[in-house]
């Protein structure tokens, strides 16, 4: 029975490495009227295979329909659903903040809090580079929000199952 409950899903997909594969998953979530949240797509261990994250949100029982059809794709080796598993997360951002050489001393100070690494210091600006759940990322951008954030890019999620479960 469908169900209302929308929650943020994490999605691990084992592809091969082809032309086309994403097109084919992506209309997969737009078919179903799934707005992906994040999307990271990198070359597995084995060669001709890759591996996607997909963070989404929606309804549990249009989400369980879309992990069925993804299993039918002919490209996709393998689908998993970590939402309720225990796995290690992290995610990069980049943050452009504008502030003056005199007032930059509280958002450093929460930078070092959130060990976020200046990456780049000039007169006008300064960017930082912090890796780490989205959570502790969207905690950093919040508290950085009093000051002129300029720029914001951020990775999107990228998951691993903890112990002998497969990504």
């Amino acid at each position: 029975m469908p169900s209302t409950n929308e929650e943020a899903r994490t999605l691990s997909l084992f592809v091969r490495d082809r032309p086309g594969v994403l097109v084919r998953v992506s209309l997969v979530f737009s078919r179903r009227g799934f707005n992906i949240d994040s999307l990271v797509v990198s070359r597995a261990n084995l060669s001709g295979y890759a591996r996607m994250t997909i963070t989404c949100s929606g309804d549990e029982y249009a989400f369980e329909q879309i992990i069925k059809q993804l299993t039918k794709l002919v490209d996709v080796v393998r689908a998993v659903d970590h939402t309720d598993q225990d796995m290690v997360e992290t995610e990069l951002a980049l943050i452009k903040v504008a502030v003056p050489l005199a007032d930059r001393t509280q958002p450093l100070q929460i930078a070092e809090h959130y060990n976020a690494k200046v990456v780049d210091f000039g007169n006008e600006t300064l960017m930082l580079r912090v890796h780490g759940s989205s959570a502790k990322l969207n905690s950093l951008l919040a508290l950085l929000a009093s000051f002129d954030i300029r720029e914001v890019v951020r990775s999107g999620r990228v998951v691993m199952a903890r112990g002998t479960a497969d990504t």
